[in-house]
């Protein structure tokens, strides 16, 4: 009876559909690292430097923010691959590509959509170059844990346009930062008026009180001192700036949750109080050579000036000098004992470099601009005097004026009288401080 039944006959199996490289939603290839609209907003509202602009999209924002806190993580200082991608397509469309199907032909419609054909083969040539290397890092679970150690550190992650955003940074082009992490005050228009101090680590005693000096009278003058933070001629420019009420700002070349050199971990917790630390890698990471020379290139754009006060021929902050001169910023050089082997940097920025030659704080001031000069009865130089030795914070008497500047009390009284209209000084009690 068997033999009589028919053959059973097999489910027919369903054909299988060919994979669409391109999903229909358009830039929406795959959720941003896997996570919800939900958890991108909560993680964005943890690190966010400021409040979302009104004329901005909630979900657009938040994956933004997202997306270039986990470019941080995945790109090392100055890649200029990833900068190029980021700045073509955007930082949450460049990331969702890196684990999608048929990134290239995605990357070239994307371009297309945007108006850029004659950039698109440098885009994709850049694409090509890193994709590899940047899925390889693409960690969600490691993104997550740089915001939370940002969240327990007080750290904000800056973006282009925010409070904390220095705009001179955009002059790096491809190569500049997609983000930075932050602990500190919100000081983007701070960085209108600022010089960077930097130089050796293995400073001398004449490097440091040049700088001291330096700090001090630049604070005075309504400046904000950058540097490293690193040993010698960084730490004096912090310290003296803070000594005199200034504000300082330090670039490190690690996290901003790791305070490096460890000897000044006090040193950069104070800058953090009173003004900013910046980083370009998310908290938790170490600072290596490499970054030590990318982040030189973050003081160099973000100032308006950068002075070397003392540099060995060998010294790193050379290389922050190369690229503020690339970056055709003002450049100052602060001449040393020819017979120092600490100044023979310094030597060579003068003779091979056409630093500017500067000595003092004024000299230096003037890299940025003209020094302001107030006609009056007594003379601009009676004035200028005057003006020179008063404080912004702390409160200076005529007596003190007459004795710090050697003129007369009528010709003080005279020049405080027109500065005070100039709009230069302002009275408290009594004495003057600068405006």
């Amino acid at each position: 009876m068997d033999a009589c039944r028919p053959p059973r006959r097999r489910p027919a199996r369903p054909r299988r559909r060919q994979s669409c490289p391109v999903p229909p939603q358009g830039d929406q290839l795959v959720t941003l690292l896997g996570f919800s609209d939900d958890r991108v907003a909560e993680l964005a509202a943890a690190i966010a430097d400021g409040p979302q602009p009104v004329d901005s999209d909630p979900v657009g924002w938040c994956e933004d923010l997202i997306a270039r806190a986990a470019w941080s993580c995945v790109a090392e200082p100055g890649d200029g691959a990833a900068g190029g991608v980021v700045a073509a397509i955007g930082a949450a469309t460049s990331l969702r590509l890196l684990t999608s199907s048929g990134a290239t032909r995605r990357l070239r419609s994307l371009c297309a959509e945007r108006g850029l054909e004659d950039v698109t083969e440098a885009v994709v040539a850049a694409w090509r170059s890193g994709a590899a290397r940047w899925a390889a890092r693409l960690d969600p679970t490691a993104v997550e844990r740089s915001i939370d150690l940002a969240r327990r550190t007080g750290a904000r992650l800056a973006t282009p346009g925010a409070p904390s955003w220095p705009t001179r940074l955009d002059d790096l082009g491809v190569h500049g930062p997609t983000a930075l992490w932050v602990r500190g005050r919100r000081l983007a228009a701070e960085f209108d008026r600022s010089i960077a101090l930097v130089g050796a680590r293995a400073a001398t005693g004449y490097g440091e009180h040049v700088t001291m000096d330096a700090a001090s009278g630049l604070v005075d003058r309504g400046f904000t001192v950058i540097s490293g933070a690193a040993y010698g001629i960084d730490g004096a420019a912090h310290r003296a700036a803070l000594a005199d009420g200034g504000t300082t700002v330090a670039f490190l070349a690690g996290g901003v949750d790791r305070p490096y050199p460890s000897g000044h971990t006090s040193l950069i917790s104070r800058i953090a109080e009173v003004g900013a630390v910046y980083a370009e890698v998310p908290c938790g990471v170490a600072p290596t050579k490499w970054r030590f020379l990318q982040r030189n290139r973050l003081i160099a754009a973000a100032s308006a000036a950068t002075v070397v006060l003392e540099a060995g021929a060998r010294s790193g902050s050379l290389n922050t000098a190369g690229h503020a001169a690339s970056l055709g910023r003002p450049l100052g050089a602060v001449p040393g004992p020819v017979t120092s082997v600490a100044s023979a940097g310094c030597h060579r920025l003068l003779r091979e470099y056409h630093a500017t030659c500067v000595t003092t704080a004024a000299e230096m001031a003037e890299l940025v601009g003209p020094p302001v000069v107030v006609e009056s009865a007594v003379g601009a130089t009676a004035s200028a005097h005057v003006l020179g030795a008063l404080r912004l914070r702390r409160v200076t008497t005529v007596a003190e004026l007459v004795t710090t500047t050697g003129l007369t009390t009528r010709d003080v009284q005279s020049a405080l009288g027109l500065l005070d209209l100039d709009g230069s000084v302002i009275e408290r009690g009594d004495g003057w401080v600068r405006r």
